[in-house]
């Protein structure tokens, strides 16, 4: 079975009215995607970037990209968030809901008051763009992207697979999560097919400065476990990223280690900035990360989400324990405690 006829009509029609916005609109078009930006974020706004500009348009991508994932974007690709819109311009927003602007990075969309093409994967949005595309089943925003610039009937190479390739393998875990699908298989050979660098992509992400793991002995040094070893969770401060002469980009890989704890259910890491806290949420079985995050005022998928929480981490901290009590109790209650 072909990637179109897995999908719905309906999809297919969302995924042309989105190339033809982006193929007729002749001002620029500014590309966004949501604040720390992850491989599938860059990924897609780097591959709808690319396929853009083959169509002679002006793109505009602000986006500032954390030090793990600096080996893709070639220079001038990206840019600077920006001050002020420019006239007469189009908002292309990848991987995040368009509705939801303070995760959107790069441009302030409350002051836009132009058209808005949306292309997303999470469950939680509100799906109203001027054209979008949302599909939750997809794994990656990135396999959607990959839609639209056939629709935009761009000829492939490798320049365009490789960010493409970048969001799937890194929104599935390297193809190990459960949210993977006989279409995000396809899609991947799709991509390898058109030259997708798969092999240099995982060889460039998993290389670590040696602040990584001089920070992780801190991060390890917090580690608590609660729960009956159900809940695994750390935090990082800015002391400790004195200590190991480390900076915040060297956190994000962390939370999917603590995931891999047997028996834990959900992994928790902390980012505590002092004035406000950053959570990012990683489950297993029956238990939501999503529900975790929707309850401190966040969101995300239901095995990855996240939230930020203004305030101290003790306030933080006494918010993030209640919400997940309440998950566990709700899994509990429906008698899906045990390991899925």
């Amino acid at each position: 079975m072909t990637a179109e006829n897995a999908a719905s009509p309906e999809y297919w029609d969302d995924i042309r009215a989105v190339a033809h916005c982006l193929h007729v609109h002749s001002g620029p078009i500014v590309v966004l995607a949501h604040e720390n930006p992850d491989g599938d974020a860059l990924g897609s706004v780097l591959g709808l970037s690319r396929a853009l500009r083959r169509l002679g348009k002006t793109v505009i991508a602000p986006m500032t990209v954390p030090r793990y994932l600096s080996f893709l974007p070639e220079p001038g690709e990206l840019s600077a968030p920006l001050t002020e819109w420019p006239a007469g311009a189009l908002a292309a927003v990848l991987d995040v809901d368009n509705n939801d602007p303070v995760r959107v990075a790069g441009a302030d969309l409350r002051t836009f008051g132009g058209p808005v093409v949306n292309v997303d994967h999470h469950g939680t949005n509100q799906r109203r763009a001027d054209a979008g595309v949302v599909d939750p089943s997809k794994p990656a925003a990135t396999m959607m992207i990959a839609d639209v610039i056939d629709a935009l009937d761009i000829p492939w190479d490798e320049h365009l697979a490789t960010p493409l390739m970048l969001g799937l393998s890194t929104d599935t875990g390297n193809f190990a999560f459960d949210s993977v699908s006989a279409e995000a298989f396809e899609c991947a050979a799709r991509l390898r097919h058109h030259g997708a660098r798969l092999g240099w992509l995982n060889e460039q992400i998993r290389q670590n400065p040696p602040s990584y793991y001089l920070l992780l002995r801190e991060v390890l040094g917090k580690l608590e476990f609660q729960h009956g070893g159900r809940v695994v969770q750390t935090r990082v401060d800015n002391e400790m990223l004195a200590r190991a002469g480390a900076n915040w980009d060297d956190v994000e890989s962390y939370v999917s280690m603590l995931r891999n704890a047997e028996g834990a259910q959900l992994a928790v890491m902390a980012k505590d900035y002092g004035d406000r806290v950053k959570f990012s949420l990683r489950s297993r079985g029956p238990v939501s990360a999503q529900n975790v995050a929707l309850a401190l005022g966040g969101g995300g998928h239901v095995p990855a989400a996240g939230a930020t929480f203004q305030g101290s981490y003790a306030e933080a901290r006494e918010q993030l324990d209640r919400a997940i009590a309440a998950e566990l109790s709700r899994v509990d209650a429906l008698g899906g405690s045990a390991q899925g």
